[in-house]
């Protein structure tokens, strides 16, 4: 019985395919565009979890106080 062929190039991944499919759509500002509104919305994620966190911890300590 023989073993599977291993495969010498990896297989890309759906984020690398959809880059790929981007670049061929638009141009290289819109892609810039997008990638610089993509990296704004996580970071407004980050920061409201972070507040969400904040707001939690406060109330902790005014509820622990006698």
């Amino acid at each position: 019985m023989q073993a599977a062929p291993v495969r010498a190039t990896a297989i890309p991944s759906f984020t690398t395919a959809l880059r790929a499919v981007e670049s061929l759509l638009m141009s290289s500002g819109q892609r810039t565009a997008r990638r610089n509104a993509w990296t704004s919305v996580l970071e407004d994620r980050r920061r409201a979890k972070d507040r969400v966190e904040a707001q939690r911890v406060l109330e902790a300590v005014v509820s622990a106080r006698p």
